[in-house]
């Protein structure tokens, strides 16, 4: 397929993609390396990485395995990324639509929300709503998702922008076709491609969010969460720096992962590269 080979000539992209299928190969292990609670204590706190050959990572400030919530955070994560990212898509994609199709009155209306949605940081309006809500996982990823969408709904309102007039468009009407066809079956999937895109930013973002409210102990203490484990190495950092810098690693790579792979996915569809 040309997509996959002009994807494969990106260098960046490629490892992206290796290191991505690296952080899903240690969420699909978790399991089977430690089936065991990862939250469970299994042994004297603070033990250095390799000190114990039983716990290659070392343990945390309460003597959890810190190999098994590295292992079963990459579940986590990759979790509440994708779902986050699939509520933002969601709503921007149906606020975009509809301002981008119908425009006027509406539109301005729309626009005004997600200007307004734009102007509080992202992660102090996350704060809020989970000061509010509360901090299990499922509400702080509905959180995630609900902060994360008004750049998704410009996107897909400039798309319906320069579509909604376009041939295959007045084709439809002319045929009789009623708005929801007109807008969802017609004009969205045209329109779908720069969104699912910027779907791989969205899920980078969301990522660190996530980990931002785990180390300000915001997040739900009751999962394996990586920024729960940075969080908990803050008071021995200067110290037993590994126990946070661990899961920063972690973080690190998968956000870089999601973004190269993201980037990647963006210049192979560029039509400008087709004829390369």
């Amino acid at each position: 397929m040309d997509f996959i080979r002009r994807y494969s000539r990106n260098p960046a992209a490629v490892f992206g993609l290796i290191l991505l299928l690296g952080v899903c190969g240690l969420a699909a292990s978790a399991g089977l390396f430690y089936p065991d609670n990862a939250l469970g204590l299994v042994g004297r706190p603070l033990q250095w990485p390799f000190s114990n050959p039983a716990h290659l990572f070392g343990t945390d400030h309460v003597g959890r395995d810190i190999g098994a919530q590295i292992f079963h955070g990459a579940r986590v994560s990759l979790f509440i990324g994708l779902v986050a990212t699939v509520i933002a898509i969601l709503i921007g994609i149906v606020v975009g639509a509809l301002s981008g199709y119908y425009g006027g009155l509406l539109d301005d209306m729309l626009m005004r929300v997600t200007e307004a949605f734009q102007i509080l940081p992202s992660f102090l309006l996350l704060l809020v709503l989970v000061a509010v809500f509360g901090s299990e996982l499922s509400t702080v990823i509905v959180a995630i998702g609900v902060v994360s969408w008004p750049a998704a709904a410009r996107l897909t309102r400039a798309e319906f922008l320069s579509l909604r007039h376009r041939e295959f468009v007045q084709a439809g009407r002319t045929l009789g076709l009623g708005d929801f066809s007109l807008i969802f079956r017609e004009i969205l999937p045209n329109a779908l491609p720069p969104v699912i895109v910027y779907a791989s930013v969205i899920m980078a973002v969301a990522i660190l969010l996530e980990s931002a409210l785990a180390f300000l102990n915001l997040s739900d203490p009751n999962v394996p969460s990586w920024g729960n484990l940075i969080g908990g190495g803050r008071g021995v950092l200067r110290v037993q720096w590994y126990v946070s810098a661990i899961p920063g690693i972690a973080i690190l790579a998968t956000v870089l992962a999601v973004s190269l792979v993201g980037q990647g996915v963006n210049d192979a569809l560029n039509p400008r590269l087709k004829n390369r």
